[in-house]
């Protein structure tokens, strides 16, 4: 059964006073997700304390560069008065590849890249397993790159760590692949929720990213909304409550707004596809190159530090940055070479097999671009545009969309991140356009377009597209065939037999009336045996226990049948009198007929 089916009915059991072994088993599922949010908030609260440490010991100590944090965030360790080295700067993320490199493909090769896509592949393919070692592996190589100047996002890690426990629970506890890919999702929600402060969008976001197609995995959101809100709690309890960016209070006035928004949209989709285009372009180019994988992160982090080397801007988080830009800060250029800068940064610190997540730039990248078009039209029409500010929020919502196929939860994300519910119009607008544009991409390989396609679901597809299909609906399919008088003698039978090519023989009364039943099979033995010709009549070898459908009955059904004693052929009979024969359904024809209908539909989608 499924997990959340249990959940429901075990809650549903408490309201309607059943056994107290009902409560016992929703108290005990409640149990599981709460301790998997305590486990994925503690991974939370453990990989920002390396962050920070790295970021202090690394980029500030030896290169004097001290990037600004969000509002939300403040310094763990007071910053030095080191002078800022762009020399070392250019060198310090190939050390940190370097050693992430070493780590990951000495330990747990699974941990390269983006964490998420590796959830998203486990969850779709693998049962929901996640190796242990993972998560551990990913945190310590995710910190070496964020903190030596790499670029990428804090998800990726925290992801798998949350869905490594989920997987690691389940596997304990002997749990069904269902049940475990259900926990593993959850602690992919817990962890995303609880890093970026939003517990909310992290429970949306585990049940919205497994699809391409605007699609939610239903079972997911209620185990991760129960394992993000005890990972938040935790999380804020350590590092202080409130949002990770705070705004001014951004409203939405005037309907001319949204044209510049939907301009916005179009420009998010273009630098969203360029996104994704070098992304994978540099992931293709690093797995051409002959030579040991752990030296392929110390190549890009190389590339990533000649990059910074002219924009510092665009290494490690920049989250800093996009609260500047909420308060515009910063100019046009230097948004506009902040954004693109990032989209290098990302491919080549990720792309090249380091370590960490594309959540976090994408919220850079969309930020810096949706303030270039804030402050573009600003210029132009101050009286429409009056804050550049609100288009660096929606420009984060609708860039992830654009890259990620997430537009419900990413508006609630950035939302909960930004704490400013005023620009959920615009939101609403600027993700649905950027979604239907950019559909075709992903910056998450590993999704698959809907649970048609999914692995996961292929039994649980099979059934239900079964049961929506009728007899009835294959009626062009039922054959005529000649029916048997039950007082037929064999000998009569013996010569009728050599002119059909019928297998199974439906027996009659003088009626016309379905009595029984025989196949080839059942008198093949006897078939040419002399001095019974006349002795034996049909009736005498045919089956009464009849197996039979109905074109009211659905094909799961009769399937079943089929699979019984390993028949051929049903009978179908009238739903009002099952004597009246119809005519004979074969098996392989129901088979070819549900093929060619998952076929049809995959067509569509």
């Amino acid at each position: 059964m499924a997990l959340l089916s249990r959940f429901k009915k075990s809650i549903r059991s408490v309201v309607d006073k059943e056994p107290s072994v009902n409560i016992a088993l929703a108290g005990k599922w409640t149990l599981y997700f709460i301790l998997i949010g305590l486990i994925a908030g503690l991974g939370s609260v453990v990989f920002h304390y390396l962050c920070q440490l790295g970021a202090h010991y690394f980029m500030d100590s030896i290169a004097g560069y001290r990037p600004p944090a969000p509002a939300g965030e403040h310094h763990l360790i007071p910053p030095t008065s080191r002078p800022f080295n762009p020399i070392i700067l250019l060198f310090l993320p190939a050390f940190g590849g370097l050693l992430s490199g070493w780590l990951v493909y000495t330990y747990a090769p699974e941990a390269e890249g983006h964490g998420t896509d590796a959830a998203i592949d486990a969850y779709h393919r693998k049962g929901g397993f996640i190796r242990g070692r993972v998560p551990i592996i990913k945190t310590i190589a995710s910190a070496l790159t964020l903190t030596t100047g790499g670029s990428g996002g804090r998800e990726g890690p925290i992801a798998q760590i949350g869905a490594g426990f989920g997987s690691f629970l389940a596997t304990t506890l002997k749990l069904s692949d269902r049940e475990r890919r259900i926990m593993m999702a959850a602690g992919v929600g817990a962890g995303v929720g609880s890093i970026f402060r939003a517990p909310m969008a992290g429970a949306l976001f585990a049940a919205e990213v497994l699809y391409r197609d605007p699609e939610f995995e239903p079972e997911v959101i209620i185990p991760a909304g129960i394992s993000s809100v005890v990972a938040y709690c935790l999380f804020c309890l350590v590092y202080g409550w409130g949002s990770l960016f705070e705004s001014p209070d951004f409203l939405f006035r005037n309907p001319l707004e949204l044209g510049p928004y939907l301009v916005l949209s179009l420009v998010l989709v273009c630098i969203g596809v360029f996104y994704i285009k070098s992304f994978y372009g540099v992931i293709r180019i690093a797995k051409v190159i002959k030579i040991p994988n752990h030296l392929k992160p110390a190549i890009g982090g190389l590339c990533t530090g000649l990059v910074g080397f002219f924009l510092p801007q665009t290494l490690a988080f920049g989250y800093g940055f996009v609260q500047k830009a909420i308060y515009n800060e910063l100019t046009i250029p230097f948004l506009f070479f902040l954004a693109i800068g990032k989209i290098f940064t990302t491919s080549f610190s990720i792309g090249s097999g380091g370590s960490g997540g594309v959540f976090g730039p994408s919220v850079v990248i969309g930020g810096a671009m949706g303030g270039v078009v804030g402050k573009i039209f600003h210029q132009i029409m101050p009286g429409i545009v009056t804050e550049p500010g609100a288009f660096v929020i929606v420009g984060m919502a609708g860039f992830f969309t654009a890259v990620s196929n997430t537009p419900i939860s990413t508006i609630i994300f950035v939302s909960e991140m930004t704490n400013s519910y005023h620009l959920l119009l615009p939101s609403l607008l600027v993700c649905s356009v950027s979604y239907l544009a950019a559909r075709k991409w992903t910056i998450y390989d590993r999704q698959v377009k809907s649970k048609v396609n999914s692995p996961a679901h292929a039994g649980d597809f099979f059934v239900d597209i079964l049961q929506a299909i009728r007899v009835k609906d294959l009626m062009h399919l039922v054959k005529k065939v000649d029916v048997i008088p039950r007082d037929m003698t064999f000998g009569d039978f013996r010569r009728f037999f050599p002119e059909t090519k019928q297998h199974y023989f439906p027996v009659v009364d003088p009626f016309k009336r379905l009595v029984g039943i025989f196949s080839s099979t059942d008198i093949r033995a006897v078939l040419f045996s002399r001095g019974i010709g006349n002795l034996v009549v049909m009736n005498d070898v045919a089956t009464f226990d009849i197996i039979f459908t109905t074109p009211s009955e659905d094909l799961n059904a009769v399937l079943q049948k089929f699979t019984i004693k390993n028949i051929d052929s049903l009978p179908v009979v009238s739903d009002e009198d099952h004597g009246i024969l119809i005519g004979m359904l074969n098996r392989r024809e129901v088979i070819a007929y549900y093929n060619e209908q998952i076929q049809n539909m995959k067509n569509k989608t």
